[in-house]
């Protein structure tokens, strides 16, 4: 896992696998298919890109102005 703060702040999850991702609807007792269902619901954008080890999904979220909110009244 890597994050990166920019303007946005990206999480990356390398994954050894060259299978493309693709959300599921998971069962009330499944143990799978709920982990991409949250990241769309939750990441502002989100992709893959491959690698040659395999690929890396990414999920970019809008990181709020540090410089405004620290002058904002409390």
């Amino acid at each position: 896992m890597r994050l990166l703060r920019t303007l946005t702040l990206v999480c990356e999850v390398t994954d050894g696998s060259s299978t493309s991702p693709r959300l599921r609807r998971a069962t009330s007792t499944g143990e799978g298919g709920r982990g991409l269902f949250l990241v769309a619901q939750l990441a502002h954008r989100w992709g893959t890109r491959y690698i040659r080890e395999g690929k890396v999904i990414w999920a970019e979220q809008p990181v709020p102005d540090a410089e405004r909110a620290d002058r904002s009244p409390q």
